[in-house]
């Protein structure tokens, strides 16, 4: 079991910043890929970014490609997302996964557990 816990939502102005949390815990050394997903208001949920555990493999979606960026630190085993440039669109709830390795998984592809989510809320 892994636990997943996230921080550092809330509510911006567009263009504002924000910087996310995830902070994991358990069997964290079963980790291979953090992600960061979201779920906007009546839509389905999206890939956001990931980062593979070395750190060597990083993917966004092109929605935020430029805007944002995922770094993590494993001696605390905790990702970040960095959110810049944030507009209303990027409103929804982020939510952290983790992902053990699996033979043909894409870097999209979430794995079993999730944090429990954290409203992000740009205003215009």
């Amino acid at each position: 079991q892994v636990q997943l816990v996230e921080s550092g939502g809330g509510l911006v102005q567009a263009g504002g910043s924000l910087r996310l949390s995830c902070a994991a815990s358990g069997r964290a050394f079963d980790i291979y890929r953090l992600g960061w997903y979201r779920r906007a208001p009546e839509k389905e949920r999206e890939f956001v970014a990931s980062i593979r555990r070395a750190g060597d493999t990083i993917n966004y979606a092109s929605s935020v490609k430029g805007r944002f960026t995922i770094s993590r630190d494993n001696a605390k085993n905790t990702v970040y997302l960095q959110m810049n440039s944030l507009k209303p669109e990027d409103t929804a709830i982020y939510y952290c996964n983790s992902a053990t390795y699996r033979l043909g998984d894409s870097p999209a592809t979430p794995g079993d557990y999730w944090g429990q989510g954290i409203q992000v809320t740009v205003s215009s």
